[in-house]
Order: C-alpha cells, then sequence, then structure tokens
C-alpha cells in the first residue's frame, strides 16, 4: 500500500503540451457567445430605433410649441403677419431668424431640428388652408409639421402621422 502511493507521488507533473482546453470545450464556448449575441443584436436595435422615436417626439414637439409660441405673439398684436396667414410664421426660417418687436429680434427656435428618421432638418409642412391629411404644403403659412420618413414605429403607425 506504501509503495502505491509513492507511486503516485513520483509521477511526472503533466507536461504544458497536455493542459489547455479541448477541441470540443472550445467549440462548446464559441457556440455559446454566438447564440448569446444573436439575442443580444435584436435588442440593441429595437433601443437604437426607441431612442430616435424618443428624438423625433422631442423635435416635434419643439417645433410646433415654437409655432404655437409665434401664433400667440401675432395673436397679442406684438408684431404684424400677412393677411391671409391667420397669424401663422410663413416658413420655419423666421422662427429662427426672428421678426422685428419695437426694435428687437424676437425669436422662437436656435435653429431647426434635424428629423432623426430621415437625418435631414427637412420637416413636411401643412398650412391652416391645407387638407389635414395632405402631404402637400400650400405655403400660404405652417399650421403643423411632420416627418417625411416613410418608416413605420414601434407601435405600428407611420411617422409621417405624428
Amino acid at each position: 500500500m506504501r509503495q502505491a502511493i509513492d507511486m503516485k507521488a513520483r509521477r511526472p507533473a503533466r507536461r504544458r503540451s497536455e493542459r489547455g482546453f479541448t477541441l470540443i470545450e472550445l467549440i462548446v464556448a464559441t457556440t455559446i457567445l454566438i447564440i448569446l449575441t444573436g439575442m443580444a443584436v435584436p435588442l440593441v436595435q429595437i433601443s437604437v430605433k426607441r431612442e430616435r422615436e424618443r428624438e423625433l417626439r422631442l423635435a416635434l414637439w419643439t417645433l410646433r410649441d415654437a409655432i404655437d409660441r409665434y401664433k400667440d405673439a401675432a395673436d397679442r398684436g406684438s408684431f404684424q403677419t400677412k393677411v391671409d396667414s391667420n397669424n401663422y410664421p410663413p416658413d420655419l426660417d423666421t422662427l429662427v431668424k426672428g421678426v422685428d418687436v419695437a426694435g428687437k429680434k424676437l425669436k422662437f427656435l436656435r435653429k431647426v431640428p434635424i428629423d432623426p428618421m430621415t437625418g435631414k432638418d427637412e420637416w413636411g409642412m401643412r398650412s391652416m388652408q391645407d387638407d389635414p391629411t395632405s402631404d402637400s404644403w400650400g405655403e400660404q403659412n405652417v399650421f403643423d409639421v411632420y416627418s417625411k420618413s416613410q418608416g413605420t414605429a414601434l407601435d405600428g403607425t407611420k411617422y409621417k402621422d405624428w
């Protein structure tokens, strides 16, 4: 018995070439990583789309708020507007450039925000006189804005309908 224990103690340590992972272990580990990565990619894509939708909502709110503030100021008589404009701005650039009020510029926007869905600062516009479902702008005034993107949101609605 003593001799068997001595034999085990005298065994040489494993050689360096025998250490490491087997091919099966590497294949299993790689397969698990591929599956986890495959599951993560759709989640990241949805998160990116959700963030762009949040940015679109903010940009639309900003533009519509500026249009409303312009109309409120015009309704109070702070400045003169065209007769057929219904006191709405003639275009989005007017909100950025501002209007003269008693020798001072009254501005409503710092800049026209970029549509995160199209990557451009071009927005669809509707005049007060336009049909609510129309995609063409009558150019009398800017009553409302919408995204020119033809994409569909996560909730199934079209971005241009927001």
